[in-house]
Order: structure tokens, then sequence, then C-alpha cells
């Protein structure tokens, strides 16, 4: 039971990777939450090992999994333990890999949700979740306008 989605993005893999992983926060979006609070900040910390979480404003903190894998500019892998009760649950662990390979001048950036039945009874929910619009392909529609907003503002820096 896995979820595709892909983007092509007009940047190069080392800036495609950067702009998911560094400014994660900047394009992940408020409402995409699980904790009980206003959500502050959306944190991927950048190193395999390193945990994927939210911090709300009373400066509380929701995991959402770990970092499996951290190789720039290529590949980012991450445990999603996140059930279809929208809850944080230690043991159930699917998987979102994403690739980014370079095309001429720009990036096509994929997505695979995998190994969603490991959410048990809940899984069709989370499978149904992350594979409709407002889930990973509309996620990665709002990475990809910050891929353009930054590196437009790259540019008028230089």
């Amino acid at each position: 039971m896995n979820v595709r989605s892909e983007i092509t993005v007009d940047a190069p893999p080392e800036r495609a990777f950067e702009v998911f992983t560094g400014s994660f926060d900047a394009w992940w979006p408020r409402a995409h939450k699980i904790g009980q609070g206003d959500m502050l900040e959306a944190v991927l910390e950048p190193r395999t090992g390193g945990r994927w979480y939210e911090r709300d404003a009373d400066g509380g903190e929701c995991e959402w999994g770990t970092v499996l894998a951290y190789e720039p500019p290529r590949r980012l892998k991450l445990t999603w333990q996140i059930g279809g009760d929208w809850r944080y649950h230690t043991d159930q662990a699917s998987e979102v890999e994403v690739t980014f390979t370079p095309q001429g001048e720009k990036t096509l950036v994929q997505l695979e949700h995998r190994h969603i039945e490991r959410h048990g009874d809940t899984a069709e929910q989370v499978r149904a979740a992350v594979s409709r619009e407002g889930g990973w392909p509309g996620l990665l529609q709002l990475y990809r306008g910050e891929v353009e907003s930054s590196s437009r503002a790259a540019e008028l820096m230089q």
C-alpha cells in the first residue's frame, strides 16, 4: 500500500534538497499538525537519526517520526509514525522517501510513502489522507512555490 507523488522544480538538486529539508518550516502548512496547540514551527533535523516534529506556540513538541537517511542532495527517508487517528504512535511506522534527480537545470522530486499497511486498522485512512490533494500532491505544490520564491529572492540579492 504505497502512495507516490512527484514534481519538477526549477532548481538544481542541491537547491531542491536544501529547500525541502533546510526550509521545511517555510513551506509546511500550519494546519498540517497533530498537536493540540497552534503550530509555531515544523522541524526536520538535518541528519540521519534526527527527529521530525512540530513545536507549538507554548513550547510543546509533537513527534512525527525520525530521519532514516539524510543524503544531500539526492535522498531523504523518514518514518511516518502518525496513525489514521492523527496521533503519534511508537509502534506504527510507515516510511516516506524523497529523491532528487537532476533533469537538466531542473530537478525531479519523487516522493513515495510506503508500508502504510503498518498502520493497521487505520491504514486506509492514512492512505486516503496522504494521497488526496491536501496530502502529498498539495504539499509538493507548496514546496515548489517555496523553491521558486526563494530562488527569485536569491537572484535579486546577487
